[in-house]
């Protein structure tokens, strides 16, 4: 099977994290996948951003869901971009997503955008919240769903398949090959993040990952050369 390269908040390495550019970059680099977060705002729009507050990443401080969406938009998210809503990145670009939800809120709020546009299979959604994934799955018929964790033992492999997730997206620093061959013998797919150097290219090939989050749009380009 193919080993994607998914790019991690468009390509967050060299772009303003979750903005439109960022993801335009990401397609123009070639990354199979574009990754993206998304929280809801206090009117409920569906919001493209990572943390749930907007200090990190803006000229803003305070809550993402203290904020109204005409709020939102007149912070600078860097470079002069604006927070995107996630039916913003739709039109953006054209590339299969991968949709992280913080919370059953927003699980229900994503799956009225996707059931109205027919998105369960360009968007593969993803939680470290198993009600949130189990929440999704409820809404969208046929969707790709994919547990997120960081801190994870083997039983991580029982909580996929619970929920009916697809796929594991785990922190490669803790990941070892029987969590793999565990995985992959109960028919999902693994992928590991954060992948941005060539030492960690060579480890998720080691481990044999299904594909890494990135970054960097150079793992993209040399990926295919690492053993």
């Amino acid at each position: 099977m193919t080993f994607l390269t998914i790019g991690h908040r468009g390509v967050m390495g060299v772009e303003p994290e979750n903005t439109l550019r960022s993801f335009v970059r990401a397609e123009h680099e070639g990354l199979d996948v574009i990754e993206l977060d998304l929280h809801l705002s206090k009117d409920g729009a569906l919001v493209v951003m990572h943390d749930a507050t907007v200090d990190r990443t803006t000229d803003g401080r305070g809550a993402i869901n203290d904020f109204t969406l005409a709020e939102l938009r007149e912070l600078d998210a860097g470079q002069g971009e604006r927070i995107p809503v996630f039916e913003e990145v739709l039109e953006a670009v054209k590339s299969p997503l991968q949709a992280e939800i913080k919370d059953v809120a927003a699980a229900r709020a994503l799956a009225g955008v996707m059931n109205s546009r027919g998105l369960a299979e360009r968007v593969d959604v993803l939680s470290f919240h198993d009600e949130a994934i189990a929440e999704i799955s409820r809404l969208v018929p046929g969707v790709r769903t994919m547990l997120v964790a960081s801190r994870y033992g083997i039983d991580v492999v029982d909580r996929a398949l619970a929920v009916d997730a697809v796929a594991l997206v785990l922190n490669i620093r803790r990941l070892t090959l029987e969590i793999v061959e565990r995985a992959h013998a109960a028919g999902l797919r693994v992928f590991g993040w954060v992948v941005n150097t060539q030492d960690d290219l060579r480890l998720a090939r080691a481990l044999q990952l299904d594909g890494a989050t990135t970054d960097n749009p150079e793992i993209k380009r040399t990926g295919r050369f690492t053993a």
